[in-house]
């Protein structure tokens, strides 16, 4: 029998598909990581299908019960919010299951990691999604690893965690651009667009759920000859200075090639 991976909403109840509503209405069992708020969503729904708890602390020795459940009729599995498997339980489930031989069939739906990342207003074509950041020092580890990554990254935080997390953020790739997401499609959504340091200001005393979306690592602009460069080489060549010595002191000054500032120098000759 199959193992249905179903997406549920994010926050707003109304974000679920019709198919997900039918899936969860005809599976013999729906293994949720928190049965009370799955609970309220299927209430909602009037769907009376029957549950059992399928959550992190439980996710290795309740996975033979559900694999035997399996073998009865299929199961549908939830998680709090979004599709299952993302940063919460489910995974070692799937992989069980597949490794059985049981169909695996993704329900989607609402996700949070999508949802954050297209109202950021930042780089939607490659993004990099880094789930829970770890806590203290592991968490300027990974910064470090992904700082010079041109790809937008997405990560979530708790409350009482987004302070630190967006002082290391700060402290190890810069002050960014940012879009911090609050409470996604719920009663007090907001979606705050601008620098790290000004969420910091913004965010003083943070309350809810939270995705951050932070901006890739910018290549350096290539650096130009200007007009306002040559008439600074033509100046030094008219206070007696050498090519050698102005071309490299120019060179330091504004990152331009030595060639390239060479080749000027003997235009303005």
């Amino acid at each position: 029998m199959p193992l249905y991976i179903v997406a549920t909403p994010i926050g707003n109840l109304e974000d679920i598909s019709l198919r997900a509503l039918r899936t969860l209405r005809e599976v013999k069992l729906i293994a949720a990581e928190d049965t009370r708020r799955t609970k309220q969503l299927l209430a909602s729904y009037d769907i009376k299908t029957p549950t059992t708890s399928y959550h992190e602390r439980n996710k290795l020795t309740k996975l033979d019960y559900i694999l035997d459940c399996l073998s009865e009729g299929d199961v549908a599995l939830v998680s709090d919010a979004g599709m299952p498997g993302i940063s919460d339980p489910g995974h070692e489930l799937i992989v069980a299951a597949s490794g059985r031989g049981i169909p695996i069939i993704p329900i989607p739906g609402a996700s949070v990691v999508v949802t954050a990342l297209v109202v950021s207003g930042l780089d939607t074509r490659q993004f990099r999604y880094l789930g829970f950041l770890p806590k203290a020092s592991a968490r300027k580890k990974l910064l470090k690893s992904i700082a010079g990554d041109p790809a937008t990254i997405v990560v979530l935080e708790t409350p009482h965690r987004l302070t630190a997390a967006l002082n290391d953020i700060l402290e190890v790739l810069g002050d960014r651009e940012i879009a911090v997401c609050r409470e996604l499609t719920k009663l007090h959504e907001e979606v705050f667009r601008g620098r790290v340091s000004q969420a910091m200001e913004h965010f003083a005393e943070p309350r809810g759920e939270f995705t951050l979306v932070i901006a890739g690592q910018k290549e350096a602009e290539k650096p130009q000859l200007t007009e306002a460069i040559e008439k600074k080489l033509q100046e030094m060549r008219r206070r007696g200075v050498g090519a050698k010595e102005a071309v490299a002191k120019l060179a330091e000054e504004t990152g331009l090639a030595k060639k390239e500032l060479y080749r000027a120098w003997l235009k303005s000759g």
